[in-house]
């Protein structure tokens, strides 16, 4: 990214970033000089449903990022897709990724219209990244009831 391009970029972030939060946070594409940006929100964790659990499955390599609807924070090196169709999709990132904060957002800045695993990296909003090692899908399973 040119210097040009990346200071055309900051008042866009600080728009996203002035954002009002009683209004619902949407996934928001930047273009900049041919480079897209997205900006994720990550929501907050609902509280457990006593009766489902998520189980991990084989995922795909890479995700259609217009399918991406939000994030929730799963844990010190992972990060859940909410997509529009209602499913999930867990990004488990590489061991070298420190703990980041996540919980404001982060940004991806993929090379087509995917985020594919060992090649996107995750950029949290005071600037650590970590790069997309793998996806899980993630699939309901209802806990059984022991009487």
């Amino acid at each position: 990214m040119t210097l040009f391009a990346l200071l055309g970029l900051i008042p866009a972030l600080f728009a996203m970033a002035a954002q009002d939060s009683s209004q619902p946070q949407v996934v928001r594409r930047v273009t900049v000089q041919d480079e897209v940006i997205i900006s994720i929100p990550v929501r907050p964790r609902p509280k457990r449903s006593q009766n489902i659990e998520w189980k991990e499955e084989k995922g795909p390599k890479c995700v259609r990022s217009e399918r991406i609807a939000g994030a929730m924070w799963s844990g010190p090196s992972s990060i859940d897709f909410l997509l529009r169709d209602r499913t999930r999709v867990r990004a488990i990132m590489n061991d070298e990724c420190p703990a980041l904060d996540f919980y404001k957002g982060f940004y991806l800045q993929p090379d087509d219209e995917r985020i594919c695993a060992k090649r996107e990296s995750i950029q949290s909003r005071i600037g650590g990244s970590c790069r997309i090692e793998r996806f899980r899908t993630l699939v309901p399973q209802v806990k059984q009831v022991r009487r």
